[in-house]
């Protein structure tokens, strides 16, 4: 009988990780993280339902780019993750060819400022999450907490990050699964 689970040989990169409702971790507690990264040196998220309590004109009013559309100006900057929260990073589609971005299927994540003046000018990408910090695991870290029953994985839909409420997504994901939150049990099974 084996007692390890094969995780390592299934890549996450474009699924959702799925808090489980007993995680531990105020950082990640009730969150939806969009995985864009995961390969032999760990992985990479940005969590799509969290939002805080600045504005896009806030954020583009402190990293001094002009900003005139009120309606972007009044949309939320989301906590992408703990690491880096000092660094903003966009979530968007189409991917764009902007200087610093990380092509993940459909959507791109960028961290390079010209995606942002881009957005500023009205140029930039139609359906965008700007968020501050992202998930990061090292190498098997991830696939641990996913044996400990910290997180269930969905294959991503897109149009859940852009198309529902932030306050709807971690809902959501989890009807995608056919699971219900409440109806979960807070300890792993075992064979």
């Amino acid at each position: 009988m084996r007692d390890r689970w094969p995780m390592q040989t299934i890549n996450l990169t474009s699924h959702f990780l799925i808090a489980m409702p007993a995680m531990s971790d105020p950082n990640f507690s009730r969150t939806l993280t969009f995985v864009c990264e995961h390969n032999e040196r760990g992985a990479l998220g940005i969590v799509v339902n969290r939002p805080i309590d600045v504005t896009l004109d806030t954020l583009f009013r402190q990293v001094e780019i002009p900003l005139a559309d009120a309606d972007l100006g009044a949309q939320p900057v989301f906590f992408g993750g703990p690491v880096q929260f000092d660094h903003g990073f966009v979530l968007h589609r189409p991917v764009g060819a902007w200087k610093s971005t990380l092509p993940v299927g459909e959507v791109g994540l960028t961290s390079s400022r010209d995606i942002l003046e881009a957005m500023a000018a009205g140029s930039g990408p139609r359906q965008k999450l700007v968020a501050l910090g992202y998930a990061g695991w090292a190498p098997g870290q991830l696939e641990d907490e996913i044996r400990r029953n910290g997180w269930l994985t969905v294959r991503a839909g897109i149009d859940l990050i852009f198309d529902v409420a932030p306050e709807s997504r971690y809902d959501a994901a989890m009807q995608v699964l056919g699971v219900n939150a409440a109806n979960l049990s807070e300890e792993a099974g075992h064979a």
